[in-house]
């Protein structure tokens, strides 16, 4: 747009800059008083009528289409149940939803899209593409944002609050249970497989500290969310004497790495981050392998966990989706819908439901627990809300297919730990 004008008279110039101003004004409307609602509470963007839309960035068709359609309808549900119980302060609840498929220019497009008709994203899937608008966030749009994404690159914003442990913590605890649990020592090596990009190179950093701090050598094999064949990185790690692999990657990667490994008489552990598992993988001919050598952390209890909040959500969800599968992306979902609506019951209570109370109000929760035994403290942006994890094991035999092996705990690695430091 700039090139196109440029030529034109100083005159036109200073019309498109007060164009600009005006998108710029618009954008911080909630900076001001906001526009009043009945009974004095102020409001703003994503706000019209008698409902509050939120949006929702979603893979359904990509690398993590299987997180994407669980963390989707858990939100939708969740939605559902708050408007049934009456919504916030008189307004319904609205998801607007969009999907990525995992491509960069569509997550783009799909934030500029809905910015500006939504008070906040309930749901942005993507370290990448999270830290793609960053900027535009922190600056001009300051609508809250709850990414089911937690590289450490995310920190330090008011504004996108990542829920749980970051990557780089959760591979320090990982790596720490590799360390207690599975006999790995000081002087071994350890593989670490990792998408390229915030996620991978963000859970790299964890595997990279904590291997310091205990006398390992990382092994690194990076490689793109488009490399579903592990054969070369399992030869490679093979040929090198590991002793247990990090995986930060998809399932589907995850899937190969395991199978190709076990096929192959290379019987070492490996351990994923929390998106490198769907339970759908134990119906393939990974399955046993899976169960026998496989690890993930996570940051809360599984969706078959044995607490009255996961069973009734287990029950709502198959009533509500009877066909679909049980998995940890229905927990990530629920939790982060349910700390955006806790965010805006309390912003309710101040009379500021404009993009500025939210982000006020998720600030001054600092204890949060959906029933998936991890507290979250929102209240400082440039510390992750937990820094525990939880080891879990995949398992046909329980809801969901993963059971629990080490409780929610943060390893002493990872409490010294400051992420980006």
């Amino acid at each position: 747009m700039t090139t196109r004008y440029a030529a034109r008279s100083a005159a036109g110039a200073l019309a498109a800059l007060l164009v600009l101003a005006g998108c710029s004004s618009k954008a911080k409307d909630s900076d001001g008083d906001g526009d009043k609602a009945a009974g004095g509470v102020r409001t703003g963007e994503g706000i019209s009528g008698k409902t509050i839309t939120l949006g929702a960035l979603t893979d359904m068709t990509g690398v993590y289409a299987t997180l994407g359609k669980s963390v989707t309808q858990a939100q939708q549900l969740y939605v559902k149940q708050l408007n049934a119980a009456g919504g916030v302060c008189g307004y319904k609840v609205a998801l607007s939803v969009r999907d990525h498929g995992y491509d960069p220019q569509k997550a783009v497009s799909g934030y500029t899209e809905l910015e500006p008709k939504v008070l906040g994203f309930a749901q942005f899937i993507g370290s990448p593409f999270v830290a793609a608008v960053k900027q535009r966030i922190d600056g001009q749009d300051k609508g809250l944002v709850l990414p089911q994404a937690w590289s450490a690159a995310l920190l330090g914003s008011p504004y996108i609050r990542v829920i749980g442990s970051t990557y780089d913590i959760e591979t320090i605890n990982a790596v720490d249970f590799l360390i207690k649990e599975k006999g790995v020592k000081k002087g071994d090596r350890i593989g670490h497989v990792y998408f390229e990009g915030d996620y991978g190179e963000s859970a790299l950093v964890g595997s990279r500290h904590i291997a310091k701090e205990a006398g390992l050598t990382v092994v690194e094999q990076k490689i793109k969310p488009t490399d579903n064949d592990m054969t070369a990185q399992v030869t490679a790690l093979k040929q090198a004497g590991v002793k247990a692999i990090v995986i930060s990657a998809g399932p589907r990667q995850a899937a190969s790495l395991v199978g190709v490994a076990a096929a192959s008489g290379f019987a070492v552990p490996v351990i994923g981050n929390n998106s490198a598992f769907a339970p759908q993988l134990l119906a393939t001919e990974a399955g046993p392998a899976l169960t026998k050598n496989y690890y993930v952390a996570s940051p809360s209890l599984p969706i078959g966990a044995d607490t009255p909040e996961a069973k009734k959500l287990v029950a709502d969800y198959g009533a509500a989706y009877p066909n679909d599968a049980l998995d940890n992306g229905i927990v990530a979902g629920w939790t982060a819908a349910s700390a955006f609506g806790e965010a805006l019951k309390k912003a309710c209570a101040n009379k500021d439901l404009t993009r500025e109370g939210v982000d006020k109000a998720l600030l001054s929760i600092d204890s949060y627990d959906v029933g998936f035994g991890v507290a979250q403290n929102f209240t400082d942006p440039k510390a992750p809300s937990s820094r525990e994890s939880v080891i879990l094991q995949p398992d046909k035999s329980v809801t969901g297919g993963m059971k629990v092996v080490r409780d929610a705990g943060a390893s002493e690695v990872a409490e010294a730990y400051t992420p980006g430091a």
